[in-house]
């Protein structure tokens, strides 16, 4: 299970996820000095680190910062006067995370300036470290946030923050953090346990004055891979990460997750059974969007299970996928302090050739809103093999608005709820898109196929309230205790809407 708490001014979530210093591999020399550096420089000390034993990390800390409660490591403030780059000609600023609680992996960060990398030391004076006797020089750094005057140009919002593993996240404008990104996921929801590979080093590219963008490199390590990124961010409504990642597997990856991402879904209307709780819905992401290479649109809502659930979409070159944030109101939730309803959604958009493969699902039973409990990254169909180099390329869309087909309405509520004594009655909700050319009186062709069980009594209706279209059905589930369902209105036998997907299993 993935746990997940709120880390910054910005109400959200991030995964806590311990490490330790590394210290084998750097493009550093001794003592400080500046090094050449250029866009192959961590590509080549990936490669050169795939071929050396894995190290296990030191988790070893000082006293007053192992025993750390989340609101004791919270009070290890950083000083906003102290941020690099702190000039009025540079947009964008970085303050840096201190090492405790479970943040316990040194992350090796350096400045780089003219292709020449140089690190940026620790300094316990600027930090605020709650009385604590600070601990020596060479302590280094957990990790780092970026800051850019996203919403206002006299404040320097906090944009993106790199903590824990190979975990990441951002906002766009008008946003407050919620889902997370990672680099690379290996055996995720594997009997054996998962891996978490992280980011042990990393490059800032100090950025030219008034320029929008900002380069990030990252070196990943971990017992089955090593792994080179470069990050170019760039803030606005839609903040947009271009990714490219070169893997150098140790062992031969069959269960590699690419563009993984990590979210928090816990109730909503079509899935509240056994839920206490006044608000209206609690999740960071109400489900999986994936556009696929023969122009199909899904949408599958996501589901809290009481046993974990897996789902794989096969695919070949996919257009994109992403795990989404539907619901923009405010009454959606009804949440004054998480406001959820500016959770972003975060679209990967792959870039080039991906070949053969499959977008994967976890759906992980959670009691609560502090555990990220959903996973959704792309598996390539063939293992990656040892002496080999693999690459990937894609943009990270970090977003208010799910992004699709316009043309095409949207699946935007799903409600179920009991039909006689062991059915189950499914309500959808379908708004957008490009008005069909119908009568006014005649309706739309619906398909609804389960995968076991009987479907019985579907209907579409107009509904005058949104303008859309409202669909009923009931399932039969007979025996069975998992159906999948598909929901598809047609005109003129082509896609009026997008696909709908949806998992009902016995427990539900």
């Amino acid at each position: 299970m993935f746990r997940r708490e709120t880390l910054t001014a910005l109400t959200g979530s991030a995964l806590l996820l311990g490490g330790s210093r590394i210290n084998s591999v750097s493009a550093q020399p001794a003592g400080g000095a500046p090094a050449a550096f250029n866009d192959g420089t961590v590509k080549g000390l990936a490669r050169d680190l795939a071929r050396r034993p894995y190290r296990a990390p030191d988790a070893t800390l000082p006293r007053g910062f192992t025993d750390l409660s989340y609101d004791d490591y919270r009070t290890l403030r950083f000083d906003p006067q102290r941020a690099l780059w702190r000039d009025p000609n540079l947009r964008f600023q970085v303050q840096l995370f201190h090492r405790g609680f479970l943040y316990a992996q040194r992350v090796e960060l350096h400045e780089v300036v003219d292709g020449q990398a140089r690190p940026i030391p620790y300094d316990p004076a600027t930090f605020t470290l709650g009385g604590r006797e600070p601990p020596g020089a060479d302590f280094g750094h957990a990790g780092f946030r970026i800051h850019f005057p996203l919403n206002r140009p006299d404040v320097s919002d906090e944009l993106c923050a790199f903590l824990g593993a190979s975990y990441f996240r951002a906002v766009g404008k008008g946003l407050l953090y919620g889902l997370s990104a990672r680099g690379l996921a290996i055996k995720t929801a594997d009997p054996g346990g998962e891996e978490f590979p992280f980011f042990r080093s990393f490059w800032l590219e100090r950025p030219r004055p008034g320029a929008d963008s900002i380069g990030v490199h990252a070196l990943l390590d971990s017992p089955s891979a090593t792994a080179s990124f470069r990050f170019t961010i760039r803030p606005g409504d839609d903040t947009v990460f271009d990714v490219q990642a070169t893997i150098f597997p140790r062992a031969e990856l069959t269960a590699a997750g690419i563009a993984p991402l990590t979210s928090m879904y816990y109730f909503a209307p079509n899935d509240r059974v056994g839920v206490d709780d006044y608000r209206t819905a609690v999740h960071d992401s109400d489900g999986l969007m994936v556009a696929s290479s023969r122009g199909e649109q899904m949408w599958r809502p996501l589901h809290n299970p009481r046993d974990l659930q897996a789902s794989i979409f096969a695919e070949v070159n996919p257009r994109g996928f992403g795990l989404m944030q539907r619901r923009r109101g405010f009454t959606d939730y009804d949440d004054l302090e998480a406001g959820y309803e500016k959770r972003p959604s975060l679209w990967v958009e792959p870039i080039g050739d991906w070949g053969e493969g499959a977008i994967h699902l976890i759906e992980i039973p959670t009691d609560g809103e502090i555990h990220d409990n959903i996973a959704a990254f792309w598996r390539p169909a063939q293992p990656m093999r040892v002496g080999e180099e693999y690459n990937f390329v894609y943009r990270l869309h970090w977003l208010p608005a799910a992004p699709g087909n316009p043309d095409l309405a949207k699946f935007t509520a799903a409600r179920v709820g009991a039909a006689g004594r062991s059915g189950r009655l499914f309500v959808l909700d379908a708004e957008g898109g490009k008005p069909p050319q119908l009568p006014p009186d005649a309706l739309p062709t619906l398909e609804v196929t389960a995968s076991q069980g009987e479907i019985r009594h579907p209907i579409v209706l107009r509904n005058a309230v949104t303008g859309g279209w409202r669909v009923h059905f009931e399932l039969a589930p007979g025996n069975a205790r998992l159906v999948e369902l598909r929901v598809l209105l047609k005109v003129g036998g082509q896609p009026l809407t997008e696909t709908w997907l949806y998992r009902w299993t016995a427990s539900a």
